[in-house]
């Protein structure tokens, strides 16, 4: 299994997100420019210029027409994923962090940051069919818990928010009226900062990654936790198979930590962990920093991983992997 590796970002990878169909993959980093490329061969066909700031997170909508990207620089912005043009902008008082299309396309949560005295908040806007028609208002605002919320998606058939961030509680919230309904245990949860949230592809059920250095299956409707693969790393980002029983898992120490560590060959590796029976299968290795993003092409043939090294690599699974027997 060769990677392809796809150098086109400055600094180091936040999030990557395949489109529907899985030929393209959008990738956000450090670098203000979100970027789409050919998923197949790694082949860059453009950016997405207009932010000015770190690009945290962005979703595509199911007929790969818009592009939502969330940013330090207080704003969320809009595009045309075919010609790279800005459709429009959401400014904030504080920066954007999260963001996805619900089921439909019709509506995008977004999460901004506590910032200047301001608590973090969770938003919803309405996506207009057509974008002159598009407005800046809120149709929901959740001002909520303490610190950073690393994620917020939609639950089953957009009833619901799940929430995650610094304070390690996962939530879920009323999408209507915003009411708390679920917490996840303090006990059973995560003891850190969760990182990362990815949702199984039918939404029933959805994994997060912590600083705690696990990560942890939880299902969408009733939040009861149903798995947790631990590891020896903090955890910055996983994903789940949508054709195997497979989870991947990747991470690595903060920025602050990396100096400290022996430079040999990329040794930062994405683990690969049975969805069920929560054993350890294999691992990718290639990345010379912390890998921060990772996803599966919606056909479960191959993955790509971002790193803190600025690279993407892209992998397309050798027909071996499809027969491993636990």
């Amino acid at each position: 299994m060769r990677p392809i590796l796809m150098k086109g970002h400055e600094r180091p990878l936040t999030f990557l997100k395949y489109n529907r169909e899985g030929d393209l993959l959008f990738s956000c980093a450090k670098d203000h420019n979100p970027t789409v490329w050919f998923a197949d061969n790694g082949e860059r066909l453009g950016t997405y210029r207009g932010h000015n700031g770190a690009v945290w997170c962005c979703d595509v909508s199911r007929n790969s027409s818009l592009l939502i990207t969330g940013s330090a620089d207080q704003s969320v912005k809009l595009w045309d994923v075919q010609t790279g043009s800005q459709l429009y902008s959401f400014n904030f008082d504080s920066p954007a962090r999260a963001v996805e299309f619900s089921i439909g396309d019709k509506l995008a949560v977004i999460t901004t940051d506590p910032f200047m005295g301001q608590p973090s908040t969770i938003q919803v806007k309405m996506i207009a069919g057509d974008s002159s028609e598009q407005s800046g208002n809120s149709v929901l605002v959740i001002k909520g818990p303490q610190g950073r919320i690393n994620r917020a998606v939609w639950g089953p058939l957009n009833k619901t928010i799940i929430s995650a961030g610094e304070d390690a509680i996962i939530r879920i919230w009323d999408s209507e009226t915003g009411q708390l309904l679920m917490e996840s245990d303090k006990e059973a949860g995560h003891q850190k900062t969760v990182t990362s949230l990815a949702k199984s592809s039918d939404g029933s059920h959805f994994l997060t990654g912590s600083l705690d250095k696990s990560a942890k299956l939880w299902d969408s409707r009733t939040l009861t936790l149903i798995k947790t693969y631990v590891t020896e790393r903090p955890v910055n980002a996983c994903a789940i198979s949508p054709l195997l029983d497979h989870v991947v898992i990747g991470g690595g120490q903060d920025a602050s930590a990396v100096t400290r560590t022996d430079h040999r060959a990329g040794k930062f590796e994405a683990k690969f962990f049975h969805k069920i029976l929560q054993e350890e299968i294999g691992g990718v290795k290639g990345h010379f920093g912390p890998i921060n993003a990772l996803a599966f092409n919606p056909d479960g043939r191959s993955f790509s991983s971002g790193g803190e090294d600025g690279y993407i690599r892209l992998h397309h699974f050798d027909s071996d992997y499809f027969h491993i027997k636990m």
